[in-house]
Parts: C-alpha cells; structure tokens; sequence
C-alpha cells in the first residue's frame, strides 16, 4: 500500500466523537445565548448529531452529559441513538452544578458530600451498562480558593479513595478516563490541575484507568504534544477533548485558534500509534455566537484536515534528518506536511465514501436548519444545567 493510499485508509476509519452538550444553548459567564431550534431532549440532540455523521462520515458517537441528558430509559435512548444511524459513546459526569458541591465533590472534606459525589459516578457506571458505553470521563471542579482552606494532602487520599470505588465497580470493556484543569473554578489549589496529577491516581489505580487531554486546559506555552508523546509511550492515553482557546478554557472550534498546534498533536498521535479505537478523539465544545451544527462539522472537518496533514510527514526523511542533527532540515519536514493543502485529498477520501466532498454545503442545502427551527417551537430549550 502506498503512503497516500495508507493516509487515506486511516482518514476513512477516524472517528471523531461529538459531545451532546454543545447542541445546546451556552454562553459565558455572564449570559446563556438561545438560538432558535436547539434541541429540548436528549432525543433531538441525537438527531443534530446523526447529520453530522451524515455529512462528515466520520463522527459515529454521541458523548452523553448526566444529569444533562438524563432519560427514563437509557436503552430505548441508545435504540433512537441507532436508528438514526449514530451510537452513544461516553458518559460524562457531573459533581459541579450542585449546591453540596460548593467546597468540592469527591475531595470534599464531608464524608456525606463525597458519599453523594460518588453514588453519582457509580449512577454514570449503571448508565454506561444500559447504553453499552465503554468510556466513563470524570472531570472534578475540585480546589480550594485561599491557603489553608483545606489540607492538600487529605483531599487528595479523599480523591483516590474515591476513584478506587468506582474503578472496581467498572465492568468488562469498560474505562475510566480522568480528566485535568489548570484552574477554575478553584483559584489556588486545584484537585486534577495537570497530566500528571492524573497519570499518578491512574498508574496506582490500573490499566482501565488512562488519561483524559482537554487541549484548552493548560497553561499558555504547555507543550502538548510532549504530554501526549509521553502518555503513548506509558499506554495511558484515553482520549482528547479538542477545543481551542486564546487565554483560557474557552472551549471554541478544534483548530480555530492554533491549527499548527493541532497539527503538532496529531503528528505526535500518529507516531506514537494512537489513531486507534484505544484513543478516543472527542469534541469539547460550547457554541455561543455560532450556529451549532455547522461549528460541530467545522470542527471535524479542522481534525480532518490536521490529521491528514500529520499522516503526509515524510518520517523517513524526517528521521534522517533528525538522526543527521540537521535541525533546519527537521523541521522542513514537519512544516512541508503542514502546508500541504489536504483539502483537495478529503474531498476525494469524501466522495470515495459515497459522501459530499464539501459537508458544509451539503448541510446547508439539505434544509435541516430550517426544518428545526420551524418544528422545535415550545417546549424548554436544552442548555447549561439542562
């Protein structure tokens, strides 16, 4: 197989994940955005996110929010799921938006808290049973605010001794991916600030446990890529969250804001072996200004394009250069790839998978924009806390 044909093979077989929540209305801080035909159900998310994987054919699962997308009946939900030709994928947690959760959730110093917190992620274990996910993300708004609120140490043994409940209760096939954040909403000590924080609770707690990498949460500067290099290379790498931001957590379109980034990353996944079903490329994303749908295929497509583009380095010659000490020649390289124009390559992979070459304009033209918005009228919209 030739290397073009290689990069189109793995291009065919990507799957990028898109997250429920950001079908909904969201915001900043300050104010939630409504737009007209936002989904009210978990159902409806699911249909906005079948037309993704309608256009894009390569974004088969749908991430689950809880209590977000709470439903009756998880199985009938995951049988809308395939009968729209999508399938449920992982279950994310929430111990943030109660009350009780004010000084923290499993790392609260009230063992009633903590006790709370985790029936919660065991809940998330029952509904991963029911839908036939396999991924359980678990991200904690954690910390303290001031110096000396509470003992640094103890949060932690409270944080580990929760994570080892839940982790024995997974089932066969079944994973923990733990989830870091620099800060926020904690200011002075975050639980699960950094990669290694969460590489240490997953080392001590086993192989079903890996490591989550939500590429807006760190500092300005952070080498990424390095940290993901290096969780391949330990077999502890879960999965992404791919966002941008330009000063913190922003949570905007993959590849919007440092597509070179983007770029790094998939190049370090691609040779570390990562573009495997054991790696799971999720979406993290709000849409505040943008419309929905579109922002959600727009931000494949930026995966698409920075994963063809980390397929096309020409590591021979790379390592050539590399083992040489031929710096300029290295990096030459690595920039030749990136500014390849892959465009023209998915719209053929596209059209070879019996899909539109341009999944922009096929959604624009194919009227479900103004068939939701004429249909969802009534009813409360899905958001933040819904």
């Amino acid at each position: 197989m030739t290397e073009l044909a290689a990069a189109k093979a793995a291009l065919k077989t990507q799957a990028v994940e898109t997250p429920s929540w950001a079908y909904g209305n969201s915001g900043t801080r300050f104010k939630v955005f409504a737009q007209a035909g936002v989904p009210r159900t978990p159902e409806e998310k699911l249909d906005d996110a079948a037309k993704v994987h309608e256009f894009t054919g390569v974004a088969p699962t749908v991430a689950l929010h809880i209590p977000w997308d709470k439903a009756e009946d998880y199985a009938a939900l995951a049988r809308h799921a395939e009968d729209r030709g999508v399938r449920l994928g992982t279950i994310n947690s929430n111990t943030f938006q109660d009350d009780d959760y004010r000084l923290g959730s499993i790392c609260h110093p009230d063992a009633a808290v903590r006790r709370k917190a985790v029936g919660h992620l065991l809940e998330c274990v029952d509904i991963m049973d029911a839908t036939g996910s396999r991924d359980l993300k678990l991200w904690f708004a954690d910390g303290t605010n001031y110096p000396g609120q509470d003992d640094i140490r103890s949060r932690q043994d409270r944080l580990a001794e929760g994570l080892a409940e839940v982790y024995e209760r997974l089932g066969d096939g079944q994973r923990m991916l733990l989830e870091y954040k620099l800060f926020e909403p904690a200011f002075y000590t975050t639980d699960v600030p950094d990669w290694g924080t969460a590489y240490a609770h997953c080392l001590k707690l086993g192989p079903k446990a890996r490591v989550v990498v939500d590429t807006g949460h760190h500092a300005p500067g952070t080498n990424i890529e390095f940290i993901v290099a290096t969780l391949l290379r330990e077999d502890r790498l879960g999965g992404f969250d791919f966002n941008s931001r330009f000063y913190a957590d922003d949570d905007l379109m993959a590849g919007a804001a440092d597509p070179f980034q983007l770029f790094r990353i998939m190049y370090e996944v691609v040779r570390g072996g990562g573009l495997t079903p054991g790696v799971a490329f999720m979406l993290d994303q709000c849409h505040n200004i943008e419309a929905k749908i579109p922002a959600i295929i727009r931000s494949v497509m930026n995966v698409q394009e920075a994963t063809a583009k980390a397929l096309l380095v020409d590591r021979e010659a790379l390592g050539e250069a590399q083992a040489a000490g031929d710096v300029l020649g290295a990096n030459a390289v690595l920039m030749d790839a990136y500014d390849t124009d892959v465009r023209p390559l998915l719209r053929e992979v596209r059209q070879e998978m019996g899909l539109d070459p341009d999944p922009l304009a096929a959604y624009r033209r194919s009227g479900w924009a103004e068939k939701i918005v004429a249909e969802r009228v009534g009813g409360e919209q899905a958001g933040w806390g819904a």
